[in-house]
C-alpha cells in the first residue's frame, strides 16, 4: 500500500510505527543465511502488519468494539467506538514513537472488531471484554463489588402476619412469625427483605447494633430459636425481645419488624410519631412500664438520628439513596471513593484502586477526543482541552461507572441507586447506559449544593486520605525490596518483577498435616496465587518428610517443563512464564534442617541452588533476630533488627506461618466434627461445607436441618438441599 493508493479507505504507508518498520527491514544473521536473502519470520511478519492495515481500511462507519491482540495472544486493548473506521485508523495514521501508544501499537499482531447497534450498546460489550479479557492498557478496577446486606427474613406481606396470626392462637413460637436480621453477603433471595448495600461488614454490624437496641430484633438462627427453653442473654440485656420464649405477642413483633423496614427505608419521622402515639396510649390506659420502654426507644433512636443527621434538600426522594464518587489522581496511582448514602442515612465510603492508569491515560491522550469536530468557533484553550480529550480522572471515573454497575459476564451489577454524585462530568451515553441497565431514569450531578456537596466534599477528602497512605505503603513496600535484592544481590530488574515464594509445614502433633505456598510479587502479596497442601503418606509429625513433599510437587512438573524447553524438546512452546515460572526467591521458614531437605529436593530437580533461602529464628526465638541461611554453601547472614530487608523477609515468612495454620485448623476441625461425611456428597466443595458448618454448628445440626433451611444457606439451591438431606439421615 503506498500514498498514493486510489482506494478512498486506504490507510497511510506513515502509519507503520518505528516497531513495525524495523521489523522489515532484512537482518543479517551470520550464523545462517546471508545478507541478500532475509529470513523468512521478518517477512511473515511484514506481511501479518500489512493485513492488518488492510483490515483497517475496511472496517465500517459504524458503533463497535475492537480488540487489539500481541503475537502470544495476549489482550492489549479493548475500546468502543462510534465509528470503528474512524476511530481504529487513527491509531495507526501517525508514529507515535517510542510512547506508550506506540509501544502498544507496535506490538499489535491481531485484532477483532464486533459491530453493534448504538454507542450504548458498545459500551456495555466493552465492560463485558475488559472485565472478562484483562487488556493490558485499559483502566481495571478488580472485581470486589461483593457489598454486605443487612436481611430480615421471612416471606414479604401478609403470610408474615398469617403466621403472626397463627402463633397468637396459640401455637408454639415459629422461626417464621418472628423474622430475624442478620448479615448477609450473596445473591439478594426475593423471598426476604434486603437493605443496602453497606460499603463494609463493619457499617452493617453498627446498624444491626442500633436495630438491637432501638426495635429489639432476634439475631438468632432458627435452629437454635426453635430448641430455647428460656430467654438468651439479649433478652436480659435488653437487645432482644424474647419471642423464643413467647416473651412478646406475634403481632406485635410484627409492627416492630415493620417499624425496622420504615426506619432502613428512610422514614424516620413516621416511625418516631408512631411510637410517640403508641407511648401516649399506653399512657392514657396507665400501662406505665410499656410506655417507659417505648420512650426509651424514641430516645434511643433521636440519639441514632442526633448523630447521623441528614438535612433534607428540595429534592428528598434522590437523597433517601444515593452514591457519592469522588476521584483523587496523584503518583501516577488514582482512588476512587465511593460513599453510599441509603434511606438518608451516610453509611460510609470504600475506596477502589485501578491499574494501568498511565498506560491508559497516555494511551486515550495521544489519541484524542473520539470523532469529535474541532469547532472554529472554539477558543484555542477550548480546542486543545477537545483535542486532548477528557483529563485522567474523568477517565478513571467512567471506567469505574462501567465496570461497577453494568452487567458483566459472569457476574452481578451492583444496583444502582436514582442519584449519582460526582466529583468530575461523564459521557452522557454512559448514563443512558447506567438508566437502561437500572430500568429508570439515573440522575448526575457533579456540581451539587447545600447536603450533597458536604457529601461530595467528605468523599474527596477521604479520597484524598486513602490515596496518600497508599501511596505511602508503596513507596516503603518498594524500599524493602530494593533493600532485599541488594542484601542478597539478586540479578532481578525490574524490581516489579521480582517473584518470591514462601512455604511453610503446620501440624498439630502430626494431626491435619498441611504445607503452605504464599507469593509475593510486584511489592505486594498475592493472594490469589496462594496454596496449600495436604501432605499424606508420611510419618505424623515429620516436618523434613512434608517439607520434602511439598517442594518435589510444586518444582516438580516446572523443573521438567523447563528442561525440556533448554533441552529444544519444546521449543515450539515458550519458556514457563508468570505465576509457572521459577520464583527469583524461595523462602523456607526453618534453619539447616529444613534448607537440608529443600537442597536435596532442588538436587534432584536440577534447580539453581541459589534460589534457596532459610530463615532460621535468632537466639531466644526472638523476633528481629532471623538468620538467613543459604542452600549453595554460604555464610549464614544477619541483616539487622532494623534492616528493611528482613521487615519484608519477616512479612513474607509470617504470612506462610499464617495461611498454614488457619488451614490446618479447618482440616483438623473437619475432622473432628466429622465434615467428612459432607465431603462424600456431590456438589459440595470446600466453601459450601464450611457454610454449612458454620451455620448449623456441625454435622449433627446440619443433619437436623429441614430441607427449607438448608436451602437458605448462600450456594445451596433447593436441590442441592434436599440431596443433603437425603444423604445425612
Amino acid at each position: 500500500m503506498s500514498d498514493s493508493d486510489p482506494r478512498p479507505d486506504a490507510v497511510p504507508s506513515a502509519a507503520v510505527p518505528a516497531a513495525a518498520a524495523a521489523v522489515t527491514a532484512p537482518r543479517r544473521d551470520p550464523a545462517s543465511a546471508p545478507a541478500a536473502e532475509p529470513p523468512a519470520e521478518p517477512l511473515r511478519d511484514a506481511a501479518r502488519w500489512q493485513a492488518l492495515l488492510d483490515e483497517v481500511a475496511a472496517l465500517p462507519a459504524l458503533p463497535g468494539v475492537y480488540r487489539y491482540f500481541d503475537a502470544q495472544g495476549g489482550v492489549l486493548y479493548v475500546g468502543k467506538a462510534r465509528s470503528l473506521k474512524k476511530r481504529v485508523s487513527s491509531y495507526f495514521q501517525k508514529d507515535h514513537g517510542g510512547s506508550r501508544i506506540g509501544v502498544m501499537v507496535g506490538r499489535i499482531a491481531r485484532m477483532e472488531t464486533t459491530v453493534v447497534r448504538s454507542e450504548a450498546e458498545a459500551l456495555i460489550l466493552e465492560n463485558n471484554l475488559i472485565k472478562t479479557l484483562n487488556p493490558r492498557f485499559n483502566i481495571l478496577f478488580r472485581d470486589d463489588k461483593s457489598y454486605p446486606y443487612l436481611r430480615i427474613t421471612g416471606v414479604r406481606g401478609g403470610t408474615r402476619r398469617g403466621e403472626a396470626a397463627a402463633c397468637r392462637e396459640g401455637a408454639s413460637p415459629s422461626p417464621a412469625a418472628y423474622p430475624r436480621m442478620t448479615y448477609y453477603r450473596g445473591a439478594v433471595d426475593k423471598r426476604h427483605r434486603h437493605f443496602g448495600p453497606y460499603p463494609s461488614a463493619w457499617a452493617v454490624k453498627e446498624t444491626i447494633q442500633l436495630l438491637q437496641k432501638v426495635f429489639r430484633l432476634r439475631t438468632c438462627e432458627d435452629t437454635v430459636f426453635a430448641h430455647r427453653s428460656r430467654p438468651c442473654l439479649l433478652f436480659q440485656i435488653k437487645r432482644c425481645s424474647g419471642p423464643c420464649v413467647g416473651e412478646i405477642d406475634a403481632l406485635d413483633y410484627a409492627e416492630d419488624v415493620a417499624r425496622a423496614e420504615r426506619f432502613l427505608d428512610g422514614d424516620t419521622e413516621a416511625v418516631v410519631a408512631d411510637l410517640q402515639a403508641r407511648m401516649m396510649e399506653h399512657a392514657e390506659r396507665m400501662a406505665y412500664e410499656k410506655a417507659a420502654e417505648l420512650r426509651n426507644q424514641i430516645g434511643a433512636l433521636s440519639k441514632v438520628l442526633h448523630q447521623q443527621s441528614m438535612e433534607d434538600t428540595a429534592d428528598g426522594a434522590f437523597d433517601r439513596d444515593a452514591d457519592v464518587l469522588a476521584v483523587v489522581v496523584q503518583g501516577g496511582r488514582a482512588c476512587v471513593n465511593l460513599a453510599m448514602v441509603r434511606g438518608g442515612r451516610h453509611l460510609g465510603d470504600r475506596p477502589h484502586f485501578p491499574s494501568h492508569i498511565e498506560d491508559a491515560a497516555a494511551l486515550f491522550g495521544a489519541l484524542g477526543q473520539e470523532d469529535e469536530p474541532v469547532s472554529e468557533a472554539l477558543s484555542a484553550d477550548e480546542a486543545r482541552r477537545r483535542e486532548a480529550g477528557p483529563p485522567v480522572e474523568q477517565q478513571v471515573l467512567e471506567a469505574f461507572l462501567a465496570q461497577h454497575y453494568l452487567a458483566e459476564a459472569g457476574g452481578e451489577p451492583a444496583p444502582i441507586p436514582p442519584l449519582l454524585v460526582l466529583s468530575h462530568p461523564v459521557d452522557k451515553a454512559l448514563v443512558e447506559a447506567l438508566s437502561t441497565a437500572a430500568g429508570r431514569r439515573i440522575a448526575t450531578q457533579h456540581q451539587p449544593r447545600e447536603q450533597r456537596r458536604a457529601w461530595l466534599d467528605m468523599a474527596i477528602q477521604n479520597a484524598r486520605l486513602k490515596l496518600a497512605r497508599l501511596l505511602a505503603e508503596e513507596g516503603s513496600q518498594q524500599a524493602r525490596t530494593r533493600a532485599l535484592v541488594e542484601a542478597l544481590d539478586l540479578a532481578v530488574e525490574p524490581l516489579e518483577r521480582l517473584r518470591i515464594e514462601c512455604f511453610d509445614i503446620s501440624h498439630t502433633a502430626g494431626e491435619a498435616t498441611q504445607a503452605s505456598c504464599v507469593v509475593f510479587e510486584a511489592h505486594a502479596m498475592q493472594s490469589a496465587q496462594y496454596r496449600r497442601y495436604n501432605i499424606e503418606g508420611i510419618t505424623p509429625g515429620d516436618d523434613y518428610a512434608a517439607m520434602r513433599q511439598v517442594l518435589l510437587r510444586r518444582y516438580g512438573k516446572l523443573a521438567e517443563a523447563l528442561r525440556r524447553h533448554k533441552g529444544g524438546e519444546g521449543a515450539d512452546s515458550p519458556a514457563p512464564s508468570g505465576r509457572e515460572r521459577l520464583p527469583d526467591l524461595v523462602l523456607i521458614d526453618g534453619g539447616k534442617g529444613q534448607i537440608g531437605v529443600a537442597r536435596e529436593v532442588f538436587e534432584q530437580l536440577g534447580l539453581d541452588l541459589g534460589l534457596l533461602v532459610g530463615v532460621e529464628k535468632g537466639e531466644g526465638r526472638k523476633v528481629g533476630l532471623e538468620e538467613l541461611v543459604f542452600a549453595d554453601g554460604r555464610e549464614k547472614v544477619y541483616l539487622g533488627h532494623d534492616s528493611a530487608a528482613l521487615m519484608l523477609v519477616a512479612q513474607i515468612r509470617d504470612e506462610a506461618h499464617r495461611f498454614a495454620i488457619t488451614g490446618m485448623r479447618a482440616k483438623r476441625a473437619s475432622v473432628r466434627t466429622g465434615g467428612s461425611a459432607l465431603e462424600e456428597i456431590p456438589g459440595v466443595g470446600p466453601r459450601k461445607r464450611a457454610r454449612l458448618l458454620q451455620r448449623f454448628g456441625g454435622v449433627r445440626g446440619v443433619a437436623a436441618a429441614s430441607v427449607d433451611e438448608l436451602a437458605t444457606v448462600e450456594g445451596i439451591s433447593r436441590a442441592l438441599a434436599e440431596t443433603i438431606h437425603q444423604a445425612l439421615r
